[in-house]
């Protein structure tokens, strides 16, 4: 039986690092307990790719944790975080998108895109050209001047905002804390396939979080399971379909043996912490 309690032994091949957790550990009492202890994670470069990397757990384990970490949000009690093969700092371009609508609501949807660029020192000119064709890439066109608020946009539009607000300030990494987990099932779904068009096409890597099992399947490169009390990770499975991904893909059996797959992980990893409970 797998000793789900071990942190997954992570291979260092030659390919470049994009991002490493080194002996990450958490508390909020002084060490008395720990959240996360000793969780190591590395995710490395896929040359002409980019990395789609989704990460799953229970709630409450440390998945968003984890984020805040790569983003700079929260610094771990224990252990270093590292973009790049350098240990983070600010010049590191990362992104996240919250679960809950983040964009401005005083602001139209072209100075909600555009504002990061205006912090930066660009000109009106030149942020409003660039928003544009981010805004254009996220399917908003004709919404530039709307106010960014409901009911003006609806759920799955305020998300297209707050991807577009990140994408345009070019990210080496973009983090994504389950942001569809509050629309209907039907903008999910369109959300996803805008997810995938973005990545095929940037080429970037994104750290996306969520708990639904066919999602991560849909979107994923390579799925990370995490355990809980404390947070380690502790399974991979490398998702075998093809990049280009669409709504048929869902129907393909590889596709349903990959879904089966990781929930018999998942429970298997639960059913393993809920023995370590009974025999504590």
């Amino acid at each position: 039986m797998k000793n789900y309690s071990a942190n997954l032994n992570f291979v260092n091949t030659n390919l470049k690092d994009i991002i490493e957790l080194r002996g990450i550990s958490q508390s909020y009492d002084k060490g008395k307990t720990f959240i996360i202890k000793d969780l190591n994670l590395l995710i490395e470069d896929k040359p002409n790719q980019g990395q789609f990397v989704v990460i799953l757990g229970v709630s409450g384990c440390g998945k968003s944790t984890l984020l805040r970490y790569i983003s700079g949000l929260q610094q771990p009690t224990e252990g270093k975080v590292f973009i790049k093969e350098q240990e983070r700092n600010e010049s590191h371009r990362i992104g996240m998108v919250f679960q809950q609508y983040s964009s401005f609501p005083w602001l139209s949807v072209i100075d909600n895109v555009a504002l990061g660029l205006k912090y930066k020192g660009f000109s009106k000119k030149e942020r409003y050209a660039k928003a544009r064709e981010i805004i254009q890439l996220v399917g908003l066109e004709g919404q530039e001047q709307k106010y960014a608020k409901y009911p003006n946009l609806s759920g799955g539009q305020l998300q297209r905002v707050a991807i577009a607000r990140n994408l345009v300030s070019d990210p080496e990494i973009l983090l994504m804390d389950e942001p569809f987990g509050a629309l209907d099932i039907n903008t999910r779904l369109k959300m996803q396939d805008l997810l995938c068009d973005i990545w095929l096409k940037l080429q970037t890597t994104i750290i996306f979080v969520t708990h639904d099992i066919p999602e991560a399947v849909y979107l994923g490169d390579e799925i990370y399971m995490l355990r809980a009390n404390p947070a380690k990770i502790v399974d991979k499975v490398a998702i075998d379909l093809p990049l280009e991904r669409n709504r048929n893909t869902k129907r393909e059996k590889r596709f349903m043996e990959l879904v089966y797959e990781i929930e018999d992980r998942m429970i298997n990893i639960q059913n393993f912490m809920d023995r370590e409970q009974v025999n504590s």
